[in-house]
């Protein structure tokens, strides 16, 4: 593991010497794919030897200690996040994929898709606090990068500067937490804090400060602005991103520190949790009927989807916490699909106004037909990996709260609803023959990135049995403190 980390410092750091020599695409387009699928073969030679029985950590390396601070840089693995580490190397190498013709400062972009990577590796497996809450604020700065440079349309900079502002706003709140607990404690240590009794005054001034923080994160109504804005300016991989991984990071820091350490208040507060979650997941439903952008209406509709998986991650049932990590890894493969395939129609057209599309299945019918079973995916039609997740979300829920279930269910026909509609304005109906006068329909690349999708979503819809089998241990701890 040390030779490894040492190998992605020095490759982070040649990419310093890479930047000069941006001119050189063809050069470092080969590099980067080969440590993208170097790091991806290393992530998924770690599930190969996870242990599926063990509760807790199974891979601890310590590299460094900080004694006057008391800060250890610890990685540490479980069956929970070798999956979103296996996730983020696997999203982020289509996303350099997805931009293999790109020549305008290929360097810096491979560089900060990289970087991001690193982050997140760190992010899923650092066993101290400080040093998550670095980088789980760390990954905004290649992101608003990322929006900034390589951004599609004017807004560009305003989308990146409020994407930074939202998601550090909300941050200082856990800071101060982090803060807070270090000087109670001790230690920053992950085990301490989950080991350490806090009266219930300063428990509810933790959960409170830290919720706010992570739902900046999901993003849960009313701080969702961001996220709409962000993706409409952003660059097809930046979209892929922000959904597929972002999204995830606020649920992944609420599953790991708040419900183990803070379970006895959820008597008090999971009423109003539940409350904000279902406005958040009936209002981006209806608001995404009115989108005029395309991108602006899958956004809608993942601000639905996270919102609807805090009801499973607080349903205090280990069934609604596994159908939440299910919804994490479905719903970042098939929204990450939708926005390549959005990518697609605007490398081609260079418009996302809805207005100007229709009839596509009749000249981009291999493209048509994969767009159709993503839009099913997303609804949660049986045989997806959407539907496994809600499924089980679903009856987590309904041990908690039947009332909770019949507003779920009436948010979930609605998100069938626009999304079939979506799909319909966009593929059938009259030809705009005044706009659209390039017929084409995929390219080899494009189809083999979105036929891997296709195939994970139906693999993962038909047999969940897999992660099943390598998370539910892992995930009992999260319910162990709970009943």
């Amino acid at each position: 593991m040390l030779w490894f980390s040492i190998l992605i410092i020095c490759f982070i750091f040649s990419w310093f010497i890479l930047l000069v020599l941006f001119f050189m695409h063809n050069f470092v387009r080969i590099i980067s794919l080969f440590f993208f699928l170097f790091f991806l073969l290393i992530s998924f030679s770690f599930l190969l030897f996870i242990n599926k029985s063990i509760f807790w950590y199974q891979t601890v390396f310590s590299f460094y200690h900080l004694f006057f601070f008391k800060l250890t840089y610890i990685l540490a693995i479980d069956s929970v996040s070798i999956f979103l580490i296996l996730l983020s190397a696997f999203i982020l190498f289509f996303c350099f994929l997805a931009y293999w013709f790109l020549r305008y400062k290929i360097a810096l972009y491979s560089f900060f898709l990289f970087f991001s990577l690193w982050l997140l590796f760190n992010l899923f497996s650092v066993a101290d606090l400080f040093f998550f809450y670095i980088f789980f604020e760390g990954i905004v700065i290649p992101m608003f990068f990322i929006i900034g440079i390589w951004g599609s349309r004017s807004r560009k900079i305003y989308a990146s500067y409020q994407f930074f502002v939202y998601t550090l706003l909300g941050s200082i709140f856990v800071l101060l937490c982090f803060f807070n607990i270090f000087f109670y404690s001790g230690s920053s240590s992950f085990d301490f804090f989950i080991n350490t009794y806090f009266f219930e005054s300063r428990q509810f001034f933790f959960f409170i400060f830290m919720f706010f923080g992570f739902a900046v994160k999901i993003p849960m109504l009313p701080v969702h602005i961001w996220l709409p804005e962000a993706h409409v300016e952003a660059p097809t991989p930046g979209s892929v991103i922000l959904a597929g991984i972002l999204l995830k990071l606020g649920s992944y820091a609420m599953l790991k520190l708040l419900l183990i350490s803070f379970s006895t208040l959820y008597n008090d507060l999971v009423f109003l949790i539940f409350v904000l979650a279902l406005i958040g997941f009936l209002y981006s439903s209806m608001v995404a009927f009115s989108q005029i952008d395309i991108k602006k209406t899958i956004a809608y509709s993942s601000i639905a989807h996270m919102n609807f998986s805090i009801i499973g991650l607080f349903s205090q049932h280990i069934l609604g916490i596994f159908g939440v990590f299910i919804m994490m890894l479905g719903h970042a493969i098939t929204s990450g699909a939708l926005f390549l395939g959005i990518g697609v129609l605007y490398d081609r057209y260079k418009t996302r106004i809805i207005f100007y599309y229709g009839s596509l299945s009749t000249f981009m019918p291999i493209f048509s037909l994969l767009y159709f079973f993503f839009i099913f995916s997303n609804f949660g039609f049986p045989g997806t990996v959407n539907f496994v997740g809600e499924f089980f979300i679903l009856v987590g829920g309904f041990y908690f709260s039947n009332a909770v279930i019949f507003l779920s269910s009436f948010a979930m026909i609605l998100s069938l609803i626009y999304s079939l509609f979506f799909y319909s304005r966009i593929f059938f109906g009259p030809v705009p023959k005044f706009f659209i006068r390039y017929f084409c329909d995929l390219l080899r690349l494009e189809f083999v990135i979105l036929f891997i999708f296709t195939i994970l979503v139906l693999a993962l819809g038909l047999y969940p049995k897999f992660i099943l089998d390598f998370s539910l241990v892992s995930l009992f701890k999260f319910t162990t403190f709970i009943l």
